[in-house]
């Protein structure tokens, strides 16, 4: 049986990681708010983006472009986002699982890993990991979607690169957090739908030129209305596993103290029924 001063040992351990985990969920629920909110702000202006390409791309005719081009024979890249740290739940091995489902074979495809924890598991089994951009996963930038969309799109025109898939994170409330996968290259599904009501543009020079510079532009959109998707996800899942890991401090503190009372009062018992033992023998 455990004595009182290892039980009061570990009731004081369990007390400072109930500290630190509740620390650490108040800073994930106010960097939340804050990701959230810039998530749901980008997010018309990425669904925008998409109508006026489509839009545009619904009045050119013989149009070329190197992200629209194929590439047969060439290798699968696999953009996968996940988190920078740890204590985040099933967060990172849910997106990690996602992005193994879309390899199908390890040989021929190549992962650009934002987040340790993506380069940590590909690096660990011997996949090829051709980029990696750690340290940006809770707060990302537009800067960095820009560089990895060139990258991206650098990899593709070289003609080594057959299909580039994104793997991230969708937010949908703060419980809860789907993983995902969107096909970025080559463009497809781009023209409007038939019969649908078309938004009437000015083109200057012309669709063709315009649409060619868009299409990189509607590539960084993309990239980066999915790393402030991923960001709020990770935020919300640590909120929630740092939450959990409070409460199951408490409990565990509650249990602890019920345990250290009982050993207590155990040996008081045994104290006073050794000396009344003691008293008897005297007589």
């Amino acid at each position: 049986m455990a004595s009182l001063q290892d039980i009061r040992r570990r009731i004081k351990s369990v007390k400072s990681i109930q500290q630190i985990t509740n620390a650490m969920n108040m800073v994930a629920t106010s960097r939340l708010r804050q990701a959230k909110e810039a998530a749901v702000a980008n997010k018309p202006y990425a669904e925008k983006m998409a109508q006026v390409v489509s839009e545009v791309a619904a009045n050119v005719t013989d149009f070329s472009h190197p992200l629209l081009e194929t590439h047969p024979g060439g290798k699968r890249l696999v953009l996968a986002m996940a988190s920078d740290k740890g204590l985040a739940g099933a967060y990172s091995s849910n997106a990690i699982k996602e992005a193994v489902a879309q390899i199908e074979d390890k040989g021929n495809t190549q992962i650009i890993a934002v987040g340790r924890k993506v380069k940590d598991y590909f690096a660990n089994r011997s996949y090829s990991i051709c980029s990696e951009y750690t340290g940006i996963s809770e707060r990302p930038k537009y800067e960095h979607a820009k560089a990895i969309a060139d990258d991206i799109i650098a990899r593709f025109e070289s003609g080594d690169i057959e299909e580039v898939y994104m793997v991230y994170t969708r937010f949908v409330s703060a419980i809860n957090c789907v993983p995902e996968t969107v096909k970025l290259l080559p463009f497809s599904g781009l023209a409007a739908e038939e019969g649908g009501i078309r938004t009437e543009y000015i083109y200057e020079p012309d669709a063709a030129e315009v649409l060619g510079y868009l299409l990189p532009q509607y590539l960084v959109t993309t990239i980066y209305a999915a790393l402030l998707q991923a960001a709020a996800s990770e935020l919300s899942s640590r909120m929630n596993a740092m939450s959990n890991a409070t409460d199951n401090a408490q409990e565990l503190i509650a249990k602890l103290d019920l345990h250290y009372n009982k050993v207590r009062q155990a040996g008081i018992t045994r104290e006073i029924t050794e000396i009344v033992g003691g008293a008897e023998a005297l007589k």
